[in-house]
Formats: C-alpha cells, sequence, structure tokens
C-alpha cells in the first residue's frame, strides 16, 4: 500500500489520506422513501463526494443494494440463496449508474466498473484499469460486489480496497460511529472513538462482516466509520477531523 500524503483541500485544509474507498448503503440513497432510490438524497451524497474529489483525493466507492433488494432476506424466505444474491448484486449495479449519473451531472468524471461483466451499461472490473482512473482523478464506482455470492458487499469493498491500495476504508452510516449497541434502540449505547480490529471481532461489533474486518487488519487498512447524512462530514474525516470511529491495529 503506497505511503499516504498529506493532499491540501480548496479550503486549505490538509486531506491526510490520498486515495481511499467509500462504502455506503443501499438505504442511504432511499432519502425518506421505503425504497428504490430518491434522487434528492442521491445527488446530496454525490456534493459530498464531488467535493473531496474536487480536493486531490482519490475516490472510489462500493454502494450496497438494500434499498431494491436484499439477497439474504430474500433466502431467508426460501430463495435460493445463490440467486437471491446475485439479484442482490444486480441492485447494486443499478445504485452505482445512479450515483454515477449524480456525479458526472455537476462535472465529476466518473467510471462504473461491475464484477458481473455488462458491457452494454459499464465497464468490467479490471484492476490496472481501475488504478489507471484513480491516477487520472476519475472517480470509479465498483458495483456486483466480488462477482460471487455468499460475499457481502462490506466484503467486496474491503476486496477493492486492499487491491486499489487505499490508505483508509471509510463507511457512511446512518449514526456517527460504531456503538456498543443500536443508539436507536438503546439511547445509552456507549460510541466509541477508536477500537482495534481484534476488539471489532470479539465483542461482535457488527459494523462489518467478521470477513471484511480481517482483510482489513491483514492488509493495515484502517476503518472509518461515521454518518454519511452530516453535511460537511466527509471532508472533516478525509482531514482527520470530525465525529466519527477510527478501527485499526491496537497501539
Amino acid at each position: 500500500m503506497p505511503e499516504a500524503k498529506a493532499v491540501t483541500q480548496s479550503d486549505g485544509e490538509s486531506a491526510i489520506y490520498a486515495r481511499v474507498l467509500l462504502k455506503i448503503s443501499g438505504e442511504a440513497l432511499m432519502g425518506d422513501q421505503a425504497y428504490g432510490i430518491d434522487q434528492k438524497a442521491v445527488l446530496r451524497i454525490a456534493n459530498e463526494v464531488a467535493d473531496a474529489a474536487g480536493s486531490g483525493v482519490q475516490m472510489c466507492l462500493v454502494i450496497g443494494g438494500g434499498n431494491i433488494f436484499r439477497g439474504l432476506s430474500a433466502a431467508e424466505q426460501g430463495m435460493e440463496r445463490a440467486t437471491a444474491d446475485y439479484m442482490g448484486m444486480l441492485a447494486t449495479v443499478m445504485n452505482a449508474l445512479a450515483m454515477q449519473n449524480a456525479l458526472e451531472s455537476i462535472g465529476v468524471e466518473t467510471r462504473v466498473q461491475s464484477a458481473i461483466p455488462m458491457m452494454s451499461v459499464c465497464e468490467p472490473y479490471i484492476r490496472r484499469r481501475a488504478i489507471r482512473h484513480l491516477e487520472r482523478n476519475r472517480t470509479v464506482i465498483f458495483a456486483a460486489g466480488t462477482g460471487n455470492p455468499f460475499f457481502t458487499t462490506d466484503t467486496g469493498a474491503a476486496l477493492r480496497a486492499a487491491e486499489m491500495g487505499c490508505d483508509a476504508l471509510l463507511k457512511g452510516t446512518q449514526v456517527d460511529g460504531v456503538y456498543s449497541a443500536d443508539p436507536k434502540k438503546e439511547p445509552d449505547a456507549t460510541r466509541y472513538d477508536q477500537l482495534s480490529y481484534r476488539d471489532v471481532l470479539a465483542q461482535d461489533l457488527r459494523v462489518m462482516d467478521a470477513s471484511a474486518v480481517s482483510m482489513m487488519r491483514d492488509n493495515q487498512i484502517p476503518v472509518i466509520v461515521f454518518s454519511i447524512h452530516e453535511p460537511g462530514r466527509l471532508r472533516e474525516v478525509l482531514a482527520g477531523s470530525g465525529v466519527c470511529t477510527i478501527i485499526s491495529e491496537a497501539k
């Protein structure tokens, strides 16, 4: 993994990461809707990404598909698991195309690469081509997970972050960090500022699945969990500030 370099942002604040992967859930694209894609929500997130990309930070994204189809939920209702997972991967491609459209509408050059080849709508995933896009300051959105059933988009994000040599994996969630329990259900839950990979696995905190956390530990890539709904928070996190939880190796 290349050494992180300070990147001066447009307001003079320095980002401490040169290349990052942003993982967001499909639910973040729903806005106030019960399901589907809310264009206003997509454009709001796109503006946050554009702000980061415009500062010189190389950005790649992975977006879940839970706003359209959840493979695991369908499998629990009797659908064959592999089929359900493939359908979920197709939902992530739809979300990736929606985000690409929003980003390009505000002037951010973007490429979508799918682990399931769909030559008519996006590029196939090719590692060296993706790295070249990043080097040319294009935002790359990785779709269709790993291309294999039985793996979550968290694992797909961890895999791509390692392959791209990212300095950090940023996970934009519905809350402002990692808690000991769901803060929406348990108001007294403890919020953590820092955790080790071992803490996350041992306490089964479920911020990411175990295979994704283990992959980040093995590649020494920190995971930063923050609220994707707070305006300007992504920029703050890239500068090493802002409310978030940092998951890294224990010191």
